[in-house]
């Protein structure tokens, strides 16, 4: 086939066939070769996107063998036929030169060499026995970017060791979201953008942290004749469909209280909402009395004029008004207050009595997939052990999510003890996460560190052992239900054959080590028995989602108010688990930690539309983008610019006490004063990437490390730096 790499052995092969040709008085035509290559059959193959966790589904067209493009699904819920930069370049990630093409073992300061997989699985197995005997399965973590297939198998793996602790990358991303929808309303509901009159979106940007579908629904909402706020430090390329607010960073909770207290002082809110199916009314309201919009002005830099236009807009248009649900922004990992910040966003939705109303906020329906015979395939028991990460843990993390954990903790608990040895598959907290000195230093006193990954990062510099696993393109997944306001599922097929021999399939690879370990009893079966025992229920097969990649099934969003599924079945404005464990049960004021002066800005980032943190920043074609038109440029405002002495283009300085970098200027009157901007996800520095390490700057470096207290994020935006023309 076509797509078999052109080796030195296949070229001699051919070179020595030319020439028998040539020889026999035959003629080879280049142009005969390029007019059969051009007429060769495309196949489709579905597949799913891996460059973001919108995981949109996609078409492969294979040509020769080779990914020729490829194209939306029309019914996957994200992509709608439609992709993104990002997705049509992400599956080239299996041509990609930064590939590990082999399992290599660390001899030294980034100093790795190959050996074979009996060898990786042997040391290993040999090394992780030894920590779990020296030091009990509780010092052992799994941390990854959780996909279908890894969230069977690694989950499966911990526990047959023995282990608890499996975090995903959530404590850098969505953990204070997440948290305050789970103890509030019993989990994460979604704004009905496609019904919606009056919605307010605080720091999220549907036009660059994008899945096509959502920009769509924007579109559709802005033509349709909602009223579109967006409320954010800088000028976002959604703000092309709504009105502009910019807001002092890290003050989005003020604003929220204030949209309260005007809700409830002007009787605006939904009383037979609150009445049946909310607690703690009488408390929250008592709470709420102080902040007025004239108190929130003060904090947060918008008019109080402003602050009581958006409070009525929601009010008189309730229930089809919301807050967007967010996602990172200002209430995921940014700010100290962003647990609580988050907490008043959905007692605000609350008070519109929008849960459950078109045009509010619904709760998505997501399919029930079936599993392994546990008679025939035994599951290993869950452990009981304590995690090494404090989740779960009184007097620690005892409200964070136990499916996300605190990932970028880690490194500390190396430091502490608390953790020996981990796993981590297709995650590079190292680069993600603020402070990466601190992080590497961390990891590196682990004593046992496997990294399993398509490509090198700075988290792969880090580890004992680096396991290659093969692209998305190479390989099928196991299905994934996916939730919206109808369920459905969908799964990645293999598009084309494994291009280095060496690579392996994550499920083999977890398979095979687990047999080195003497726990091959928890993994006797396929993934092919694994894929159809999941999908069974659904009365589907294999072969339909092989054919069709994505299958809409029964079932939808039912009209009318929903089940909480908190401890009171009811939205908890007054929350009795925060009481019971030493935090403030109601959303109160409570001020960023950073706070910008004369001579500071606020460090803020955020995403690119056509780039994913470091899931992209190494990806030649998207890379070029960025080049071309100065993307990686530190957004500073044109009045604090002006007396800075630095003029659009100028190349600056930007310091904290952590580091200083170099980065050009684009001075704009689209950031608030307060604030400076960096796109996150450039500034590679793994010695082994040959694309993109060097280009601009990462916001991370300048972050110290630290942990928000009751959803355990990473604080990513709590951090002032300096600005100055370089060279003064």
């Amino acid at each position: 086939m076509w797509a078999k790499r052109f080796t030195r052995r296949t070229f001699l092969k051919a070179a020595a066939t030319t020439a028998a040709v040539l020889g026999a008085g035959g003629t080879f035509s280049f142009g005969d070769w390029l007019k059969t290559a051009s007429a060769a059959t495309v196949t489709k193959v579905p597949s799913i996107c891996e460059t973001c966790s919108a995981a949109c589904g996609l078409w492969v067209h294979v040509k020769n063998g080779r990914i020729w493009k490829v194209s939306g699904q029309k019914d996957h819920p994200a992509s709608k036929g439609r992709l993104c930069a990002r997705g049509h370049a992400g599956m080239l990630l299996a041509y990609h030169k930064d590939r590990i093409t082999h399992p290599m073992k660390r001899m030294g300061e980034n100093w790795y060499v190959p050996i074979t997989w009996e060898q990786a699985y042997t040391e290993i197995a040999a090394k992780l026995k030894q920590v779990l005997a020296e030091h009990g399965p509780e010092k052992f973590f799994i941390s990854h970017n959780p996909r279908p297939t890894g969230k069977f198998y690694l989950d499966r793996f911990l526990a047959a060791v023995g282990s608890s602790t499996l975090q995903s990358h959530h404590s850098m991303c969505s953990t204070a979201r997440d948290v305050a929808y789970k103890w509030t309303t019993g989990g994460m509901a979604t704004a009905d953008i496609g019904k919606t009159k009056y919605i307010v979106f605080l720091g999220r940007n549907y036009a660059e942290g994008l899945s096509p579908s959502s920009v769509a629904n924007l579109v559709a909402a802005h033509e349709r004749g909602a009223k579109i706020i967006i409320v954010d430090p800088r000028h976002n390329a959604s703000c092309l469909f709504g009105q502009w607010v910019p807001i002092r960073p890290g003050t989005d909770l003020a604003l929220l209280l204030a949209i309260a207290h005007v809700l409830i002082k002007e009787d605006l809110y939904d009383k037979d909402f609150v009445t049946n199916y909310c607690v703690g009314f009488d408390e929250f309201k008592q709470a709420m009395a102080p902040y007025t919009p004239e108190w929130a002005a003060a904090i947060t830099d918008i008019p109080a004029a402003t602050i009581y236009e958006i409070a009525r807009g929601l009010g008189q248009n309730r229930p089809a008004s919301c807050i967007e649900q967010g996602y990172k922004a200002p209430n995921g990992t940014n700010y100290a207050n962003g647990t609580q910040m988050f907490r008043a966003l959905a007692c605000v939705n609350a008070l519109l009595g929008n849960y459950g109303q078109d045009g509010g906020m619904k709760f998505p329906v997501g399919p029930k997939l079936g599993s392994l015979d546990p008679k025939k395939y035994p599951a290993p028991p869950k452990a009981k052990v304590p995690r090494c990460d404090g989740v779960g843990i009184k007097g620690e993390f005892p409200l964070c999510q136990p499916s996300q954990g605190i990932v970028h903790l880690m490194p500390k608990m190396a430091m502490e003890g608390r953790a020996k040895a981990g796993f981590l598959h297709r995650i590079n907290p190292v680069r993600n996460a603020p402070d990466p000195e601190f992080m590497m230093k961390g990891y590196k006193q682990l004593d046992l560190m496997v990294v399993c990954d398509v490509k090198w990062s700075e988290t792969a510099m880090c580890a004992h052992y680096v396991l290659p696993e093969c692209s998305p393109a190479e390989r099928e997944d196991l299905p994934d239900g996916l939730s919206g306001s109808r369920p459905a599922v969908t799964m990645r097929s293999q598009a084309i054959d494994v291009i280095h021999p060496e690579t392996k399939h994550l499920a083999d690879i977890i398979t095979e080590l687990a047999s080195y370990m003497g726990l091959e009893k928890y993994f006797n079966f396929t993934r092919e028995e694994v894929a159809a025992a999941m999908v069974k229920p659904l009365g589907i097969t294999l072969d339909d989602l092989r054919a069709k990649g994505t299958i809409g099934l029964p079932g939808g969003q039912k009209p009318g108010v929903p089940e909480f599924k908190t401890e009171t079945k009811k939205v908890e404005l007054y929350c009795k688990a925060f009481a019971d464990n030493g935090f403030d049960p109601l959303p109160k004021w409570q001020p960023p930690l950073t706070k910008a002066d004369k001579n500071t800005f606020v460090l803020i980032h955020g995403k690119q539309a056509f780039m994913s943190h470091t899931a992209t920043a190494s990806d030649p074609y998207l890379l070029a983008i960025a080049r071309k038109y100065d993307l990686e440029r530190i957004w500073i405002n044109a009045d604090r610019a002006k007396k800075l002495g630095i003029k659009d283009g100028d190349l600056v300085e930007v310091s904290s006490p952590l580091a200083t970098r170099r980065v050009r200027a684009k001075v704009t009157e689209r950031i608030h004063p307060d604030a400076a901007y960096l796109p996150a996800g450039y500034g590679r520095f793994a010695p082994f990437l040959k694309i993109g390490r060097g280009f601009g700057v990462n916001p991370n470096d300048f972050v110290p490390f630290r942990t928000e207290p009751i959803s355990g994020h990473a604080m990513m935006m709590e951090v002032a730096v300096h600005i100055r023309k370089a060279g003064e």
